[in-house]
């Protein structure tokens, strides 16, 4: 490997680069579109076709020949790149018509739209530049939002008509808010009606929600940037919901509840999913396009919140409704009123719906993610048996599995029709060049999801290595996982010297409700004392080589606040810290997500939870990091702590990175961070 782990690591955007994805499947199964770019170190995203028949691809459309300025983005689609952690660049989205035969997308702004079957591209002309561009179902239109205005185009005499304008400056028509977009995985916001005479459009209006400002302070001569953030127990933005004809015609489609979950409008009608604000109860409404009058259809209560599930509403051929509830300790997939998966199977997602086939992800042993099919009653494995971390798509009987196992590098995606294998789809995705020494275990008295890496030369038994705990260790994410990708950081950081130990406790995903629930009200107490129960665990399994006296703990975003969380509360454990965009009071953070766990910052759950008043404890080396540009955990967590370290009279580094956001996406910075972390780490468990 002629270039260093994190530069290559930096360079490929964490090895992301030549991996397919973003699946299209025709409905004949006869045709797979789908996004890559050519290889692992370039950005550019450009969309192919795979034919199934003789399973071969050909590339639709090349950002680098359509020659569009890849860097002027509106910034509507640099925020929504930001929600998705969108870190290539070129085609990164697209949409097609339901037979699959014309794909819109969106370059610098501009709207294009390729016949798939000649590959020919047309540049559209628009009223402003293009977010979200959408083809109709018929193929006949196409929308977009521009301005915060939605507009549609006819495809055939290029006629450009605005459907609904803002009717002020924090009004959007057709866009997802920031809520939606960041905490619901809701990226969209409008829905074509399956005729293609109508749309549903989100209308969000933006002014009840507070005006935070995100300033350079590297660059005083430019201009700050005010952003709409809706911090706990403060306004969320207002949704409304209307169909729009393509005449003009308006409807409102009322609704109640704090939060519009997603939308689903398909042949079998126009169904809304919504969301009350402590986010106790969840309703599904059947809609009226012509009315715009809802019917409840059904209704799930919790005592803690009820969880977004993607993938539904759906329905069968016949109109039977697809969902997905817990129900009896686990979450269930559910047919009708039926549920149809053990309580021992954690679904994940729906995937897809093809007729009366249902394709959905879902978890046996946490550390694992299978493929699933339910049809006509049964349950079957669809992916490999092989351990792994699985996911796919399929219409018309063509079936497509992407997967990453322990095993081997990277991920891989096969394409089977009606059953017989067809072929790879290749990924260009580049190879770490990692010898992988992890080993999966179950830690503590809790069985905790548990990897544990080695240096690759290391010998068990020969010497004690100091150990560093690389958590996330918060809700909706998982950590340990049977993917090989899941530890090339991890792995870097053992080869630095370090046994590194990675757990999953109480609140991540995959172990059912009970598990998740376990920190409502608390997301400090059991989490972290899930991380010392691992560290100790995986000591007992490993005493020759974990070396307890010298623990450092590193993390990113929620891994940032553990990782100040346990140098300020269990310093007798943790001897160092980097703390990486950090979530350092709740107040601060966005209602969806911290409302869930917390509630609303009257009912006392908060101070608990954070970190100010552990602040001077602080005995150990402890190093924050944070992008001042981030607009998801604003600089103010890490400034504030820094502050209340300061007051306390406690020592500490601070690390600003001027024009950063939540992803650290620039190459020279997302390098030099892993380098500047090891050598702290050494130098403060020395």
């Amino acid at each position: 490997m002629s270039e260093s782990f994190p530069r290559l690591h930096a360079r490929t955007r964490r090895f992301t680069l030549g991996v397919p994805r973003a699946f299209t499947i025709a409905p004949d199964g006869a045709r797979i579109v789908f996004l890559r770019t050519k290889g692992g170190c370039d950005p550019v995203t450009c969309l192919w076709e795979f034919d199934v028949a003789s399973g071969t691809e050909r590339l639709i459309a090349d950002p680098r020949v359509i020659a569009a300025d890849e860097e002027n983005l509106p910034p509507e689609e640099r925020a929504r790149r930001e929600r998705s952690r969108e870190q290539a660049g070129g085609i990164v989205g697209y949409s097609t018509d339901a037979a699959v035969t014309t794909a819109a997308f969106a370059l610098s702004g501009g709207l294009y739209v390729v016949d798939l079957k000649t590959r020919s591209v047309r540049h559209l002309k628009t009223a402003g530049p293009v977010v979200d561009p959408r083809v109709s179902p018929t193929g006949v239109h196409v929308g977009y939002v521009t301005g915060g205005a939605f507009h549609i185009q006819d495809l055939e005499d290029e006629v450009d008509h605005a459907l609904a304008r803002p009717e002020s400056s924090e009004v959007t028509y057709g866009l997802a808010e920031f809520i939606a977009a960041e905490e619901m995985d809701r990226m969209r916001g409008y829905w074509w009606a399956p005729s293609g005479d109508a749309v549903l459009v989100e209308r969000a209006d933006d002014s009840p929600v507070d005006r935070w400002h995100i300033a350079d302070p590297a660059n005083p001569a430019k201009q700050v940037t005010e952003q709409r953030y809706p911090a706990a127990g403060t306004a969320n933005a207002r949704v409304e919901l209307f169909v729009l004809t393509l005449d003009g015609a308006r409807v409102p489609v009322p609704f109640d509840d704090e939060y519009l979950v997603t939308v689903s409008w398909d042949a079998h009608g126009l169904s809304i999913v919504t969301l009350s604000r402590d986010q106790r109860t969840m309703r599904l409404f059947d809609v009226d396009p012509a009315t715009g009058t809802s019917a409840l259809v059904r209704e799930d209560t919790d005592p803690a919140w009820v969880d977004i599930v993607t993938g539904v509403p759906g329905h069968l051929s016949d109109g039977t409704l697809v969902w997905a509830a817990n129900l009896d300790g686990g979450r269930r997939l559910v047919i009708g009123d039926q549920p149809v998966t053990p309580s021992s199977l954690q679904v994940r997602e729906i995937v897809d719906i093809d007729g009366d086939a249902v394709l959905f992800r879902a978890s046996g042993e946490p550390t694992e993610v299978a493929l699933w099919a339910y049809k006509e009653g049964r349950i079957t494995l669809v992916s490999p048996s092989d351990s792994g971390v699985y996911t796919g798509h399929t219409a018309g009987g063509t079936l497509v599995v992407t997967g990453q196992t322990l095993d081997g590098e990277g991920s891989t995606t096969r394409v089977s029709h009606h059953g017989r294998p067809v072929g790879p789809i290749a990924s260009h995705a580049e190879r770490p060049g990692l010898d992988l020494r992890v080993s999966l275990i179950r830690a503590g008295e809790r069985d905790l999801s548990t990897a544990v890496l080695f240096p690759s030369g290391h010998v068990p038994g020969s010497a004690k290595l100091p150990v560093l705990m690389d958590p996330y260790g918060g809700p909706h994410a998982q950590r340990v996982l049977a993917a090989s990708g899941a530890y090339l950081t991890s792995q870097w950081f053992a080869d630095q010297g370090f046994a590194v130990v990675v757990a999953d406790g109480r609140g991540t995903p995959g172990r059912g409700p009970e598990f998740e629930r376990a920190i409502l009200h608390d997301l400090a107490t059991p989490i972290l004392d899930d991380q010392v129960d691992a560290l100790h665990g995986a000591a007992a399994r490993f005493p020759d080589d974990l070396d307890l006296s010298r623990v450092g703990i590193r993390g990113w975003s929620f891994g940032g606040y553990l990782a100040a969380l346990a140098v300020l509360r269990r310093p007798d454990v943790f001897h160092a810290a980097i703390a990486g965009a950090p979530v350092t009071d709740w107040r601060l953070y966005d209602t969806c997500y911290t409302e869930r766990y917390l509630g609303h910052p009257d009912e006392g759950h908060y101070d608990s939870s954070s970190l100010f008043a552990d602040a001077e404890k602080l005995d150990r080396p402890l190093l924050l990091i944070h992008g001042m540009a981030d607009d998801n955990v604003v600089a103010a967590h890490t400034l504030r702590l820094s502050s209340a370290l300061l007051a306390a009279g406690r020592p500490h580094n601070v690390l600003p990175l001027s024009g950063v956001t939540h992803m650290t996406p620039q190459e020279i910075v997302a390098e030099n961070l892993l380098l500047l972390q090891v050598d702290f780490l050494k130098k403060a468990l020395t």
